[in-house]
């Protein structure tokens, strides 16, 4: 239950303040890490790995770093209750430092969202509503799986900003991810589309 009096944590402190050295290691398990975030929920989950796939990574990374968006997406299309992440996934390491910088980096997006973000609109998550938005945004992260340049960026936002509205049960926030999410995808097409254009035209 939230109460009105209730003050408002800050969402980037608490993971910057999860990925905080405790060891001389740089890395973390990811297993490790939803712990320290303080539940193994699908809102922090879609958080982490959207961040993670907004790393400076080689291109072609996200046919691997966006399946667990996908599995976490497909999960909640399914109705299940809890998260539930392969070992081969939750015992994957991601640095500390990369993370934290990428947070840094997201800190104009997360300040204004955490400006607004409260308890709203409950009847988005109803089962069949978070279902049909779990099956929604299972094809944002399918964009994101395919290796397009210039593509993968939109869905990673959309994916993060719908994660906040999973973790404060904000409604319209979640709503307006799933929204970014068909923007998103359109941009998708468009980029597919034109390689493919490109591709006929050389051929």
């Amino acid at each position: 239950m939230y109460l009105k009096h209730r003050k408002r944590r800050s969402l980037s402190f608490t993971l910057l303040k999860a990925v905080r050295p405790r060891s001389t290691s740089p890395g973390i398990l990811i297993n490790d890490l939803l712990r320290d975030l303080g539940e193994k929920s699908f809102g922090w989950a879609m958080l982490l790995f959207s961040l993670i796939n907004l790393l400076p990574l080689p291109p072609g990374t996200t046919l691997l770093t966006a399946l667990p968006l996908m599995l976490i997406a497909g999960q909640m299309a399914l109705g299940f209750e809890q998260l539930q992440l392969p070992k081969m996934i939750g015992r994957r390491e991601v640095q500390r430092e990369s993370l934290r910088r990428v947070v840094h980096k997201m800190r104009p997006i997360s300040r204004r969202i955490e400006r607004i973000i409260r308890p709203r609109m409950p009847w988005v998550f109803y089962p069949r509503n978070e279902r049909l938005i779990g099956l929604w945004l299972l094809l944002v992260a399918f964009a994101l799986f395919l290796p397009l340049p210039l593509s993968g960026w939109f869905p990673a936002i959309s994916l993060l900003v719908s994660g906040f509205g999973l973790i404060e049960r904000d409604g319209l926030v979640l709503v307006i991810g799933a929204i970014m999410g068909a923007a998103s995808i359109l941009i998708t097409l468009l980029v597919a589309t034109t390689l493919a254009i490109g591709a006929e035209a050389v051929i």
